[in-house]
């Protein structure tokens, strides 16, 4: 049976006129040397990497920054994000993705800035690497699910090893010796781990944000712990909230979490740029290393082929990857929502939840998120947390100038 597309059922995006795409995640290497047993990408329905090459040929690398150059100058953009993702970039060598960004920068249009970063699982950090990629001017983002061991359980290699002791060796020279490429930690929840231990013990590393992130799953396959208990209605959000609060309280705010400051800044009416919350457009894109155009990697983990376009940087533009219905449902707001969701009073900080997060088997993805009870519970802990702020007279310090921006799109190695 036919798959639905990654598009929104029953109303045509509100909008006609596309938002132009800002981050180009590309991606490097289509292995990992890790084989974390909860990976979306490896361990999930869709098996299109094992066709690709596992690295990028010199010509997709050249057509690539050519159509993000071609995209900037068409729509006068004054930067863009650059994203080196995988498998594991670093497979392909540090000399390689400072090469890569080195040519996207160089055929970018005069004016428009180039941002780059990679999204490593942090194994095969080196010293001299990390040399290579900050005189690129690389920020480096690392995958860790806690500063313990055990908080790692399921992020081993192939042959069953913990990959701890690699990448926490790896964060400890970020931090001492190049914390201006240090670009912050992502982590999976995962509620068998105790939520402030978890937070307290990735400061030990000094990162400058971390991103939480939800484990990716639908209601035709729900993430672990879900559905919840009726004693537990909403397992997540309670962990999230114990860590919100922990960050919260503390004077000395020694990290930003991306989730929590944007959830602020959208309680206050301000914008944010968060794809698991609010009504902003989507602006990212994939390069896979044969050059093929997809959409964000996350949809990967609802069926084989959520992702795709049929669409490539050699024979199409990135203007023809907005007319794409997949990608033009990620930037149709409301529209895109289930008639629950447009009808909640939370819509505007909710959003839905994470796109991927609302797939269900065979309506597709005009769903509530399988997390609606646990961001509900979430965004209204932090609600009436910034209220009694306010009420004491303490602005919001959660939110200073721009949001916090992890390296990477919503997901990681």
């Amino acid at each position: 049976m036919r798959q639905p597309t990654a598009s929104p059922r029953g109303g045509e995006p509100a909008r006609t006129r596309p938002f132009p795409l800002r981050q180009f995640v590309l991606k490097t290497h289509s292995r990992c040397n890790l084989a974390c047993t909860y990976c979306y990408l490896y361990a999930g329905p869709d098996h299109g990497w094992r066709e690709r090459p596992r690295t990028t040929a010199s010509a997709v690398t050249r057509r690539t920054a050519e159509r993000i150059a071609e995209h900037a100058a068409a729509h006068r953009l004054p930067s863009v994000s650059v994203v080196l993702h995988g498998g594991e970039p670093l497979l392909a060598g540090a000399r390689t993705l400072a090469a890569t960004v080195t040519e996207v920068r160089a055929l970018a249009p005069p004016g428009c800035a180039v941002h780059a970063s990679v999204q490593t699982n942090g194994t095969l950090l080196t010293r001299d690497r990390l040399r290579v990629l900050r005189e690129a001017r690389i920020r480096v983002g690392v995958s860790l699910d806690g500063g313990l061991l055990a908080h790692n359980r399921a992020r081993t290699d192939h042959a069953g090893r913990p990959s701890w002791p690699a990448v926490t060796a790896a964060l400890r020279l970020l931090a001492e010796t190049a914390p201006e490429a240090y670009g912050g930690v992502l982590c999976v929840v995962d509620p068998r781990n105790d939520p402030v231990e978890v937070y307290e013990s990735l400061l030990a590393f000094r990162p400058p944000a971390i991103d939480l992130l939800l484990p990716h799953g639908n209601w035709t396959s729900p993430p672990p712990g879900l559905p919840a208990p009726a004693n537990d209605p909403a397992p997540y959000g309670r962990w999230l909230t114990a860590v919100f609060d922990r960050w919260w309280d503390d004077s000395e705010r020694r990290t930003r979490i991306r989730l929590f400051e944007e959830c602020v800044a959208l309680l206050l009416g301000l914008p944010a740029a968060v794809e698991r919350l609010g009504l902003q457009p989507f602006t990212a894109v994939v390069v896979e290393t044969d050059g093929s155009i997809e959409q964000v990697d996350s949809l990967k983990s609802a069926y084989e082929g959520a992702a795709a376009t049929g669409l490539d940087v050699f024979r199409h533009s990135f203007d023809d990857a907005l007319a794409h219905p997949g990608v033009a449902a990620r930037q149709s707001g409301l529209a895109a929502l289930a008639a629950a969701c447009r009808a909640c009073p939370l819509v505007a900080v909710c959003g839905g939840g994470h796109y991927a997060h609302r797939y269900r088997a065979p309506s597709g993805f005009r769903n509530p998120s399988v997390y609606c009870a646990d961001l509900a519970y979430l965004i209204r802990h932090i609600a009436a947390r910034v209220r009694r702020a306010a009420t004491a007279g303490r602005a919001p310090a959660a939110v200073s100038g721009a949001p916090a921006r992890a390296p990477g799109e919503d997901g990681g190695p």
